[in-house]
Parts: C-alpha cells; structure tokens; sequence
C-alpha cells in the first residue's frame, strides 16, 4: 500500500509540475508501477502474503462470532 500512495503522490506532484519533482521522468514513475504490479501479482502470491491476510480476515470474523455467542448466552 504504501508503494501505491508513493505512486499517487509523485503523479500528482509530477502532474502539477511541483518544486524538483517537475523534472521528475515520467519513465521512473511508470517502472514503480511495473514494481508495484510485480509484487502484488506475483512476489506477494510467491511469499503467501495475500493467504495470510485472507486468513487474518476470517480469523477475526470467526472471534467475532464467538464473542456474540457468549455475549448472548449470558444475558439469557
């Protein structure tokens, strides 16, 4: 995420011709986005990183779920 936003913000400052960045290559933006695509279709799959976090998700569902069942079994 943090690569996405570097992105954005140097497109941005690029496109507005801000300070030294309107100097900035076009090219060096366009190769963060190759790096960007790289690792999160591929390096990311590669590492089990996109599992762990769709793991982490379910996870926290599932505590989720188990607090609200005991929350109701005591009130009862």
């Amino acid at each position: 995420m943090p690569l996405i936003l570097l992105i954005a913000a140097l497109s941005g400052l690029r496109l507005f011709e801000v300070w030294r960045f309107a100097d900035l290559s076009w090219w060096s933006i366009i190769g963060l986005m190759v790096v960007a695509f790289i690792w999160f279709e591929f390096i990311e799959k590669v590492l089990g990183l996109d599992k762990k976090k769709e793991h982490n998700v379910l996870n926290s569902r599932r505590e989720a779920r188990v607090k609200q069942a005991f929350d109701k079994r005591r009130k009862t």
